[in-house]
């Protein structure tokens, strides 16, 4: 077709680098790479732009691609120093290890819903400016060379253009929202709270703010590179969301986000409130523990993935009174970073394959349940759930997630939606409207409401004191 007009969307997460390429116009998939990342919450940068080449040598290279756009996980920290090299491996979103620092940071500036009203969010481990307290309390030689602080999405885009001058390192909104130093409602830096973070007051070059239909640089081979965004905004942008869906991802973490056209700011923590790839918000929920609750029941049943499923799908709702408390990796959502996971009322009648495997399906989606019930308190309308992520891909799950919503859940094909959402910006960027493409048949799944099944789960949550 000679007036195809290709371009490329990165999806670089917390596990490996997918890269799609597109057409511009209709979103016809033309080929795609992908490469994985080493696993850890503390992770050199290198390996990154590594895979990066890979997955994009993989998906045929970029000569006839007109522009790209790269979305990546939020919140981890690639500190630099004033030469642009990175003073040491990025911390990233799962590393709880600054969960102290969060907490100090909210009360010096003045507590949570101080915190929240200046940037949307209570900090949490999770957040950047949560990383660099704990690089200052920590590592005060490192904290005292910082110049400038990027994100893993900014600090490919900035690679790619040769990553030497900081003018040319540039965000989006929806990335800078979850740095905890940025407010998504005036789309500035709080550059008091950065100082307040790293305990010094030396001027920081940071990634300038591209809007979302723009290009912020090319690659040092001439192609355009559109702003980019966060996984979560990057995947809304993907599935096409609009105000009145709420998005349940079920990918390494498990988070419930909606597209909204007002800011939140949620002073208990619960809801995150981000900013979104369009200029509206993205008021967001996040838990550490999704799909590697399924690979854990794989590895406790010694079964297939289709294999759990099908015995959850075999076991009575509830589980015959098993219930799992999924913090494997601690939690953010509930605030609970050294918790662990607790079976709770099990006895000989449901110690068997059917009952815990229905069990660790429930557990890994009842917190996104209570997610979903977060955004609802906030006055986020609710119209439509979609389901993504690679756990959605699990029979069991969208009839479990349905009961236990008590709502319909639609379920688009499998795809890389984060990916999609960037390579749809780099194609908003290269036609200068934004396209609408054909997501394919999506699927829809409807089970009886089961609160009783929750109401147990939050006992559990409630009553466990192990952290």
């Amino acid at each position: 077709m000679a007036n195809r007009q290709l371009i490329a969307g990165v999806d670089s997460s917390t596990q490996s680098v997918k890269v799609v390429i597109r057409d511009a116009n209709t979103g016809e998939l033309v080929r795609q790479g992908r490469a994985s990342h080493p696993d850890g919450t503390e992770v050199d940068p290198k390996h990154w732009l590594s895979a990066l080449h890979t997955a994009i040598a993989e998906a045929g290279n970029l000569d006839d691609v007109e522009a790209i756009s790269i979305a990546g996980q939020q919140h981890g920290m690639v500190a630099l120093d004033s030469n642009g090299e990175v003073i040491r491996p990025a911390l990233l979103w799962n590393d709880t290890r600054s969960a102290k620092e969060a907490d100090d940071l909210n009360t010096e500036v003045g507590g949570d819903a101080e915190m929240a009203r200046k940037v949307g969010s209570k900090l949490v481990a999770s957040f950047t400016a949560s990383k660099l307290r704990w690089m200052a309390d920590h590592e005060p030689d490192n904290a005292a060379k910082v110049a400038s602080i990027a994100l893993p999405h900014d600090w490919l885009s900035w690679q790619l253009q040769g990553g030497k001058n900081f003018d040319t390192l540039f965000t989006d909104r929806s990335d800078a929202s979850g740095t905890g130093y940025f407010d998504p409602s005036t789309s500035h830096y709080r550059e008091d709270i950065i100082r307040l973070a790293l305990k010094h007051d030396q001027e920081l070059s940071l990634p300038q703010i591209i809007g979302p239909d723009k290009f912020g640089g090319t690659t040092t081979s001439g192609t355009p590179i559109a702003a980019g965004a966060g996984d979560n905004a990057g995947a809304a942008l993907g599935i096409q969301a609009q105000p009145g869906d709420v998005v349940v991802s079920l990918g390494t973490s498990g988070t419930a986000f909606a597209v909204s056209d007002t800011p939140t700011h949620d002073a208990s923590g619960a809801v995150a409130g981000f900013a979104d790839a369009t200029g509206r918000y993205l008021p967001l929920v996040c838990t550490l523990n999704a799909a590697r609750i399924l690979d854990a029941a794989c590895r406790i049943l010694g079964k297939t993935h289709d294999e759990v499923a099908q015995l959850a799908l075999s076991a009575k709702p509830g589980a015959n009174g098993l219930t799992l408390l999924p913090y494997f990796e601690g939690e953010r959502t509930p605030n609970r970073p050294t918790a662990t996971g607790v079976f709770a009322g099990m006895n000989l009648n449901n110690s068997n394959p059917e009952d815990i495997a229905r069990a660790m399906v429930e557990g890994m989606l009842a917190g996104l349940a209570d997610a979903v019930d977060a955004l609802v308190a906030l006055g986020v309308g609710v119209n439509r759930i979609l389901l993504i992520g690679g756990a959605a891909k699990n029979p069991a799950v969208p009839v479990i997630a349905s009961a236990l919503f008590g709502r319909e859940v639609l379920v688009p094909p499998a795809g890389e939606y984060v990916a999609d959402g960037a390579a749809k910006q780099a194609a908003w960027a290269l036609l200068g409207r934004l396209p609408t493409w054909d997501l394919g048949e999506v699927s829809h799944h409807k089970s009886e409401a089961t609160p009783e099944v929750m109401m147990r789960y939050r006992e559990l949550k409630n009553n466990t004191q192990n952290w």
